[in-house]
């Protein structure tokens, strides 16, 4: 399967699904922190006609469209103003937009929970399928995460552990802040690539076809 990750630099994604065989790549405005040749540094919405089979969004530009941001589009923080800040809300739901709507089959787009200046900006909206928490998946933290998914089974959780420390949400002030904010959890790249890397899932996808040329005709 040809799978495209979008707006990941780390690999953690693109590794899951190329240790399971399938043809994966990923792509960001950065290169690639662990220097792979499977890595496409750019916009990964010239790549999306590229006849993908799977799109996962790891972590696309977030901070104007989760509601815990909102209130800067009211109180700007010093230094910025009102326009930008709206500004920036219709880019990443431009963002967003490209690639809920792509023309690929199945589509997975991670995102924290939006505000509702977000979702009426980003074409088709529909609500997230799921949220899922890193402790769900063998990491003993709280973060949730939501998904957009297209043609794909909500994850299922693998392994339950102790453990609610919000890490991500504590970290202090620095230049690598965002950084470390962004990263997958190898837990949930695991399942992503398990769940909806096999067969099962291709059947699914084939009686879905198979069930709507039954209606139509």
């Amino acid at each position: 399967m040809r799978v495209l990750v979008a707006c990941e630099f780390s690999g953690t994604v693109r590794r899951a699904f190329a240790a399971r065989g399938h043809d994966a790549w990923s792509c960001d405005l950065l290169p690639a922190e662990d220097r792979s040749n499977r890595h496409i540094t750019g916009d990964a919405r010239d790549l999306l006609d590229a006849g993908w089979d799977l799109l996962i969004v790891a972590h696309p530009p977030c901070t104007r469209l989760c509601n815990s941001g909102v209130r800067w589009l009211s109180q700007p923080p010093v230094g910025r103003s009102r326009a930008e800040m709206w500004a920036e809300l219709d880019e990443g739901a431009a963002l967003f937009s490209a690639f809920w709507n792509a023309p690929i089959e199945r589509i997975a787009v991670e995102n924290p929970v939006m505000h509702r200046h977000a979702k009426v900006r980003i074409a088709n909206y529909a609500p997230p399928a799921q949220s899922v928490q890193p402790w769900q998946f063998g990491h003993g933290e709280s973060k949730r995460t939501c998904l957009w998914l297209k043609s794909l089974p909500p994850l299922r959780p693998t392994e339950i552990v102790e453990g609610r420390t919000a890490r991500v949400h504590r970290m202090p002030p620095g230049p690598d802040r965002w950084r470390e904010r962004s990263r997958f959890f190898p837990g949930i790249a695991a399942a992503m690539a398990d769940q909806w890397g096999g067969p099962a899932v291709t059947r699914g996808a084939s009686a879905n076809q198979a069930r709507e040329r039954r209606e139509t005709a």
